[in-house]
Order: C-alpha cells, then structure tokens, then sequence
C-alpha cells in the first residue's frame, strides 16, 4: 500500500500539527492581538452587597419586595 514514507509522514503530521497549533494560539502576541480586545461582561454588573450596611440594605429590598408581592396575591385571591 504506502509503506513506510506514508506512514512516518503521518506520524509527523500527527504530531506537528497539535504542536504548531499550540505555538500559535498560545502565543503572547496572538492573546494580546485577539483575546484581550474581546469585551466578555458588560462594565456594569449586578455585585453582591459587601458591607454590613450594603447587606442590611438589600435584606429590606427583599423583604419589600416579598410584602408587595404577599398583597397582590392576598387581593387576587379574595
């Protein structure tokens, strides 16, 4: 059939082609021409409340927010 040249030509192919494609998009260069302009999250995102006060706030949200919700339903149901 292909003999040996065919067979060590693909073996390098095998070999080669992982190790090429690794050099490249591994690179410094390519991460800083490619990657690093790619703007992933938005610049403003929910956080969660890191201080005590931050904390107490969103606690009193919730519970407002769980109390508006427990009179709508009580209205609908009556």
């Amino acid at each position: 059939m292909g003999g040996a040249n065919l067979e060590l030509f693909k073996f390098s192919v095998y070999i080669f082609f992982p190790v090429a494609t690794m050099y490249y998009f591994g690179a410094p260069e390519f991460y800083e021409n490619h990657v690093r302009q790619i703007k992933f999250w938005p610049e403003k995102t929910n956080r969660p409340p890191t201080s005590r006060e931050e904390i107490l706030i969103e606690i009193e949200k919730l519970k407002a927010k769980k109390n508006i919700h427990k009179d709508h339903v009580e209205t609908n149901n009556v």
